[in-house]
């Protein structure tokens, strides 16, 4: 069994992580100087992992190409799949033509950009983030928009965005789900403890899409509504993550915005109706039936009943054949590395189900069908691409040790470690796009280092999480989403990449601020 190391660079720590960083300066450099799209930095980006893992720490061939596929698969199933079944619902509505009259039926509540960017980016795409999640809310909130006419730049933009807020709780709440499971830390305390980082955030992020969006004067002029969206939103996602649980989070959260937005548009007026109410129901009948099917998919009777469908794959000549050492882990132990393929519980079947009805909904054809699957495959082939070298790169990581020496570089800041921790979940979903997989990779040496420094280990570990949130905006996987979503410009991809960079960092920043004051200022306060 091979043994991961930390420290392989004249065991220190420092020159150890400025190697163990090569492949992210590699797709920083691509990304944000040389403005390279996202699918050739994600493989340049792998091949620097794999130079790292096997030069620098001595990773065997035979387990670098069993990481590379393994998180390759991870990349292309459930994540990429969900990402195509959803672009396939927006371009069934596109050829139907029902697409038009959804987008006047938006209209008709408001013409109003800014009001259709909180209603449809930041409410709506938190109700899928919370229902489905894995890229789900910005590919059909980012195609949304752009079919109502905002340019693909700024549909991508405001959509990474706005998808801050409800990320530690998406998905009926896997990544703190997973964040229990791998640490061993009560659900309930974590719930609390993630909702009261994110919430004080979640109350400001309407308010900060909007100021970017349109700038002070923008947002002077659709206070109320950002006001009430935001208060809406924080208030019920404090609440019910404090004394509910997360599985419900998003989803009653952005019930709560979307109803507070409605009644603000309500008092303003409405702009005239073009079509009748049955008209207007069939155009929106196929994201109703996504909504329903993804409600479905994770109602959990149903969930354990499709997951009896699982089929995993122990990973050959990677699982269980390197080991993970302290202080990464507690003790030393196995690196498991079960693929369960979930082809039947996996929300992107959910979202193919629903496609497939809403096209029949629609009226289309086999053939009609059968021409918009293409289009629809050869639009996405350069994203999925991404997706699976990205995973890829972050299960070299991983898997190397390299990830570990990261992580432990960011616990040495001793009593800065408050501030760092939410930037370790940053990273962790920078590389690997998921606040689930950051909270797998890091949540357990949360707990070690909060241990360590005599910190509250739940508080750490939630700052994980809600500190993962602001990464999401900038992961290759979201980029290349919210490019293949909207049909941008391949070389508005690294544009793309620059323009969130310094919102998430920023973001994060304020995280770290807030963890700081519950670990130092107001430590009664956390959970």
């Amino acid at each position: 069994m091979w043994q991961q190391t930390y420290t392989p660079i004249g065991n220190s720590l420092p020159l150890s992580a400025l190697f163990a960083a090569i492949p992210i300066f590699t797709l920083l450099l691509l990304l944000g100087v040389l403005r390279k799209p996202a699918w050739m930095a994600s493989l340049a980006g792998l091949a620097a992992a794999a130079i790292v893992a096997v030069g620098v720490y001595g990773m065997p061939l035979g387990m670098l190409a069993g990481s590379v596929t393994y998180g390759a698969a991870f990349g292309l199933f459930p994540i990429g799949w969900v990402v195509f079944s959803a672009i396939l619902l927006y371009r069934i509505t596109l050829e139907s033509g029902k697409f038009e009259i959804l987008k006047e039926s938006i209209g008709h509540l408001t013409n109003d950009p800014r009001l259709q960017a909180l209603l449809i980016a930041f409410a709506f795409g938190a109700f899928i983030e919370g229902a489905a999640g894995f890229g789900t809310p910005v590919a059909v909130a980012a195609a949304m928009l752009t079919g109502l006419g905002f340019e693909p730049f700024r549909a991508a933009a405001i959509c990474l965005l706005a998808n801050t807020a409800p990320v530690a709780f998406g998905s009926i709440a896997i990544p703190i789900t997973t964040l229990a499971v791998t640490t061993g830390l009560p659900l309930d305390r974590l719930s609390a403890g993630v909702g009261r980082i994110c919430a004080p955030i979640s109350l400001f992020v309407p308010a900060y899409l909007i100021l970017v969006m349109s700038g002070w004067k923008g947002l002077r002029g659709v206070l109320p509504a950002v006001a009430m969206c935001g208060v809406a939103f924080a208030g019920t996602q404090f609440l019910v993550s404090n004394y509910m649980g997360p599985q419900l989070t998003d989803i009653l959260a952005s019930m709560a915005a979307m109803g507070a937005l409605l009644l603000v548009i309500w008092r303003r007026g409405s702009a005239p109706r073009k079509h009748s109410g049955r008209e207007i129901a069939l155009a929106w009948a196929p994201y109703l039936l996504l909504v329903i099917f993804v409600l479905l998919w994770g109602y959990k009777p149903l969930q354990t009943e499709l997951n009896k469908f699982n089929i995993p794959v122990s990973w050959p000549g990677l699982h269980n054949a390197i080991q993970r050492m302290p202080p990464v882990v507690a003790k030393a132990a196995p690196y498991a590395a079960v693929y369960n393929f979930p082809w039947l519980s996996a929300s992107g079947t959910a979202c193919l189900i629903a496609a497939v009805l809403a096209s029949m909904v629609a009226g289309l054809s086999l053939a009609q069908f059968g021409r918009v699957l293409r289009h629809t495959a050869k639009q996405l082939a350069l994203a999925e691409l991404t997706l699976a070298a990205v995973l890829g790169l972050a299960f070299v990581m991983n898997y190397s040790g390299s990830t570990g020496t990261l992580g432990l570089a960011f616990a040495a800041t001793g009593t800065l470690f408050p501030f760092f921790s939410p930037l370790l979940g940053w990273l962790g979903v920078f590389l690997t796009g998921s606040d689930t997989s950051a909270n797998a990779l890091f949540g357990t040496l949360q707990v070690v280092t909060a241990e360590k420094l005599g910190q509250n280990p739940v508080l750490m570990a939630a700052a994980n999480s809600a500190g993962g949130v602001m990464g999401k905006m900038i992961s290759l996987t979201s980029i290349a989403v919210a490019a293949a979503a909207t049909s941008m410009k391949r070389e508005d991809e690294a544009r793309l990449f620059r323009f969130t960079l310094k919102h998430s960092i920023f973001l994060a920043s304020m995280i770290g601020l807030l963890v700081m004051f519950y670990a130092y200022v107001m430590p009664g306060w956390a959970p």
